[in-house]
């Protein structure tokens, strides 16, 4: 019988070894593009149900009977109407008129028998076709764009977009048309859920909340934040519910609610919702939600440069009028040279754009490199054009003077830079 032997200084197990290691690398390598892809998808996107202005009532209730279920569900709806309609205070019609003012019915909660229908509902009546009958006050001015971020605590983190989670349900169910709050609601899908999250509501770096504002075309912020606490399964169930502002996120106010179970839950939030509105309606009212003015600023408070000279031009050119008043005013004949204006006069240099390219590894590099770029001798005002944390981000920089002028201030400060036609691209 013969046997066959390895070599020496040859080991069996090496080929398996190196075949099980090339398949641990692959899929790894295809873990990491998966993890890259989970990222954004999913089923983590609820779009708006109600964007519109129209006349919402919610909560009613009804417990009806019918031939069938859904001819009893027929008869809840019509009497839901009805509900709905004498709550809006609207004159005594037929229900064939009230289903040509219903544009939606909202079920909130339904339970459905053979012949029984128990359910707690919302109508949405048209405002064109029900406003005639109802009148209606004047509208109040409306706030700003004001970017909503729902927060809910789970599992001990908070999580906006992430994934799907009631709070979420919640602001989409919820109907802004009539509220004084101008919201830009997200949906979660595609990249919201990175660029949207709860630790965006932390953040205080003023250039990339003006950077992921801008991308919504928002303003400023609100935050509504919920926390769940169950006190056993199936148990009444606590939330606490918190509503801030601004990118400093500052309070203004928190309260409680409570549901008897687990299936009184989304009505709890709904309520939740509701109370938050009138608190942001309240602040808006009070003169707190003004947008912040850090956030049109070049910098972390300080003006853009640009900004800056047209102040110091229009100081200038008042200080001279009040001059020229004064000595008209003493009888005196103003000559012929007007006051000085200190620094270089507007004009003297050719303001073109240039785009640069920046490497932005991480947000403090990003935030970093905006600072140094508007300090930038020559520099008059920049503004990012598409933004990518971990890769290579775009400005368009307003520059009083040539390409290479330019990268030679860059130079100075320290970066290294690539030359190309009519772009830059600069690193540390």
């Amino acid at each position: 019988m013969s046997m066959t032997l390895p070599l020496p200084g040859h080991d069996a197990a090496r080929p398996l070894a190196r075949w099980l290691g090339g398949a641990v690398l692959a899929f790894a390598l295809l873990g990491g593009a998966y993890a890259l892809v989970a990222q954004v998808a999913g089923e983590r996107g609820i779009a708006p149900t109600a964007a519109s202005a129209d006349i919402e009532v919610r909560g009613i209730s009804v417990d009806v009977s019918g031939k069938s279920a859904e001819d009893a569900r027929a008869v809840g709806w019509r009497e839901a109407q009805r509900q709905a309609w004498a709550k809006l205070g609207g004159p005594k019609l037929p229900d064939a008129q009230l289903d040509g003012l219903v544009s939606a019915i909202v079920i909130e909660r339904e339970r459905l028998g053979p012949r029984r229908y128990i359910a707690t509902l919302g109508v949405v009546f048209d405002r064109q076709r029900a406003g005639s009958y109802l009148g209606g006050p004047e509208q109040a001015a409306r706030s700003a764009p004001l970017l909503l971020i729902p927060a809910m605590e789970s599992g001990g983190a908070f999580i906006a977009f992430e994934q799907r989670n009631p709070w979420q349900q919640a602001w989409a169910d919820f109907n802004p048309g009539t509220s004084r709050i101008n919201y830009v609601r997200l949906s979660g899908a595609g990249g919201d859920s990175l660029l949207v999250n709860f630790g965006q509501a932390t953040r205080r770096s003023r250039a990339w909340w003006r950077s992921m504002l801008d991308q919504y075309g928002a303003t400023d912020a609100l935050m509504a934040f919920a926390r769940l606490d169950h006190q056993f399964p199936g148990g009444p169930v606590s939330g606490t519910f918190t509503a801030r502002y601004g990118p400093d996120s500052r309070l203004l106010e928190t309260f409680t609610l409570k549901a008897d179970g687990p299936d009184q839950v989304p009505e709890m939030l709904g309520r939740a919702v509701q109370r938050i509105d009138g608190i942001f309606s309240g602040a808006l009212a009070a003169g707190k939600l003004k947008p912040d003015p850090t956030l049109r600023l070049g910098g972390a408070g300080e003006v853009d440069p640009a900004i800056q000279r047209l102040i110091e031009i229009g100081q200038a050119i008042k200080a001279r009028e009040e001059a020229a008043a004064a000595a008209a005013a003493a009888g005196i004949v103003p000559g012929t040279n007007p006051l000085p204006i200190s620094g270089p006069v507007p004009g003297e240099a050719t303001v073109r754009a240039i785009t640069v390219q920046f490497a932005t590894p991480d947000a403090a590099t990003f935030d970093g490199l905006l600072s140094a770029v508007r300090g930038t001798a020559g520099v008059r005002g920049l503004g990012v054009t598409s933004t990518a944390i971990g890769g290579t981000s775009v400005m368009s920089v307003s520059y009083a003077g040539t390409l290479e002028e330019l990268a030679a201030a860059f130079e100075a400060r320290g970066f290294t830079v690539r030359r190309g036609a009519n772009a830059l691209a600069i690193s540390r």
